[in-house]
């Protein structure tokens, strides 16, 4: 667990530190970069985060009402961070301006962060429920991995939007504040969960409705961003292709032995 500690916060540290030391980057590479989060983000959810939740549930109309609520809750989360969770960096000369705006952008943020977090320690759970049954076993082991690195990729586009849509209104060293309190979400919503499940706080089902509604937010994050990358609805051969790549990634860690 520490070492997923680490990397979720280091992953959004070093994202977030680019666009905070180069603030003449190129927009039109980070939309590449986020099209490949995405797509990758969208390829684990469908690959093996939708399959372990119906597998592992007695309802799959239950489990397929939490994902619906997922989504919906992911669109009232992004009326509060103004979608930089995939990828939005707005220019706010023509606004009233970010400052008004700054809590209620890190606390749609934050919440978002500290969910997506929990499905490290269910994933967790679930290889510990399942350990004696070793057709799933190794499966689940894998898998952890490979989510692991899909949240990584979410990240860090994540961090780095975040910190250049701050970088308009406030001073650097509050920027830098609001990254670490950003950066420590994840890590934190993956420790309470497995804590509240090791002391019988809360149950496995608990948990599963938890990971239903971030499968939710990451559906409606991923499509998002499919949409977003092409508004005029033109066929883009780069993004198709990084698309591509992100899905036979995705593909390979998921089923290779």
């Amino acid at each position: 667990m520490l070492t997923n500690f680490l990397l979720l916060f280091f992953t959004a540290m070093i994202a977030g530190g680019l666009a905070y030391f180069i603030p003449n980057w190129q927009e039109r590479y980070f939309k590449l970069v986020l099209v490949f989060a995405g797509s990758y983000l969208f390829a684990i959810t469908v690959l093996h985060i939708l399959p372990e939740l119906f597998v592992g549930t007695e309802d799959a109309t239950k489990m397929g009402l939490y994902i619906l609520l997922g989504f919906l809750l992911q669109q009232v989360l992004e009326l509060l961070s103004s979608g930089v969770e995939h990828g939005h960096i707005h220019h706010h000369g023509h606004h009233h301006g970010i400052e008004s705006g700054v809590w209620t952008l890190m606390i749609g943020l934050f919440l978002h962060a500290f969910l997506e977090g929990t499905l490290l320690s269910h994933d967790g759970v679930l290889v510990a429920h399942d350990h004696s049954n070793h057709g799933h076993d190794h499966h689940h082991h894998h898998g952890s991995g490979n989510l692991l690195f899909g949240i990584m990729l979410h990240k860090g586009p994540e961090a780095f939007a975040l910190v250049a849509v701050l970088m308009t209104a406030l001073k650097k060293r509050w920027v830098f504040v609001l990254l670490i309190i950003f950066a420590l979400a994840s890590p934190l919503g993956m420790i309470l969960s497995s804590f509240l499940f090791d002391t019988e706080f809360i149950g496995r089902g608990a948990l599963n409705v938890f990971y239903g509604m971030v499968a939710g937010g990451f559906l409606h994050i991923s499509t998002t961003i499919f949409f977003e990358s092409s508004p005029d609805h033109r066929f883009h051969l780069n993004k198709v292709i990084i698309s591509i790549i992100a899905f036979a990634l995705a593909i390979s860690f998921e089923m290779l032995a």
